[in-house]
């Protein structure tokens, strides 16, 4: 065998069948210049959305292992498809489900984690010259049903074949051209990073960057398998993931906004041991995901807890926070919807003091309020009112100078 070369098409790239027609000819590209290759696929467009929708109009609770067996129809269709266009341009193709892939999952239907990968199969396919294209999202758990990956599943299933085969690179392939400097729906002047670390990108998507799925990107660093992120639809050079690479690292990548989160406060909390523990483990027991979190310096016994968290969990969340926050004697919550974070991400800003000064100086330049900050060795986040957001985000990628040239 030649290299071996893992490649990801997400739902919009193989959306409609001219787009699988012209991945097909991307993919018969790829092969004829002298690559092997397993191609991971995800669902056509919005066919999960509307699997989900049929299952809701016949079923009041469905489980969650009918749900799965439901879901692993998308990706499987869009396999078959592929490896039918493929066929009528002469090229020798096989698609896989997750479970005949050798994929096999742990955990709970609908969140499941990859455990193994038995790639026998795959490498057989591949040394006879034929093109393997695999269901992504999927596997079989120990009791032999199909279980999905969740959030970011297909993703996680292109760098963990690229890991169990030894491929050379996992091309992640998206509707957009690489990871930007900041969201060029906001930023006009934003542009393309060539190459940025795995460290740097974990920041980002924590933050707000949605592609790749974070997932992805931790199982690419743990494994070292280098990501190129690229658009499905033009052949230009995408951005490279990979270890840091000290000779290029700039103060700050990129600028990341995230508009999904919301913010609770609880005021009056008495301050004594164990409060905070459970309130969060009571949160973290019911599957809502805490972000940033301050508290305050405590005067006269008593302090406020403020956190961010999705938007999607803020009822749930604020049920529960209320219901601690009577058993324990505070004061109230309040809750605020229209916060926003921006980011500054950067492994250059480890040697290069000032950078938090700096973002400061420009907000405030702005009139931008600062209600909650956070930092890591290579990050500084900063939650602001939500109608800043625009400004902000435009503001820094000027100070810091992330403009195209």
């Amino acid at each position: 065998m030649g290299s071996i070369v893992v490649q990801k098409y997400g739902g919009s790239s193989v959306a409609t069948a001219e787009h699988i027609k012209a991945v097909a000819q991307r993919v018969k590209k790829s092969r004829e210049s002298g690559l092997d290759l397993a191609v991971v696929v995800s669902a056509m467009g919005n066919t999960t959305d509307r699997l989900l929708a049929l299952a809701r109009e016949v079923s009041l609770a469905p489980s969650p292992r009918e749900i799965d067996q439901l879901l692993s129809t998308g990706e499987r269709q869009s396999v078959a498809l592929l490896a039918m266009a493929l066929h009528d341009r002469g090229v020798a193709a096989t698609s896989l489900s997750g479970p005949q892939a050798g994929m096999k999952i742990e955990g709970r239907h609908g969140s499941g984690v990859i455990s193994e990968i038995q790639p026998g199969r795959l490498r057989s396919l591949l040394a006879e010259g034929q093109v393997v294209i695999v269901a992504g999202f999927q596997g079989e758990n120990a009791s032999g049903d199909v279980t999905t990956l969740g959030r970011g599943g297909s993703d996680t299933t292109a760098v963990a074949l690229a890991q169990a085969l030894g491929a050379d690179a996992c091309e992640l392939y998206t509707d957009v051209s690489g990871v930007f400097t900041a969201d060029p729906r906001l930023v006009a002047s934003a542009r393309r990073i060539p190459h940025i670390s795995f460290d740097e990108m974990l920041e980002m998507c924590a933050t707000g960057c949605p592609k790749p799925a974070m997932r992805s990107v931790e199982f690419a660093r743990t494994h070292g398998v280098r990501l190129h992120v690229r658009s499905a639809f033009t052949w230009e050079p995408g951005t490279w993931i990979t270890e840091e690479d000290p000779m290029e690292q700039a103060i700050i990548s990129g600028v990341v906004d995230d508009d999904s989160e919301a913010k609770v406060t609880v005021n009056g909390v008495p301050d004594r041991p164990g409060i905070a523990a459970h309130l969060f483990r009571t949160l973290a027991d019911a599957d809502i995901n805490v972000d940033m979190i301050v508290q305050n310096v405590s005067a006269a016994g008593v302090t406020d807890i403020s956190f961010t968290l999705p938007r999607e969990d803020l009822a749930p969340g604020t049920q529960i926070t209320s219901s601690i926050a009577e058993e324990i004697g505070a004061t109230g919550v309040t809750t605020d919807e229209r916060i926003a974070r921006v980011s500054l991400i950067g492994a250059g800003m480890k040697s290069n003091p000032g950078v938090a000064a700096t973002m400061f100086e420009v907000l405030a330049g702005q009139g931008v309020n600062i209600e909650m900050i956070s930092t890591s060795a290579i990050r500084i986040s900063c939650v602001i009112p939500e109608d800043d957001l625009e400004k902000a985000v435009n503001a820094l990628h000027d100070a810091f100078e992330l403009a195209a040239t």
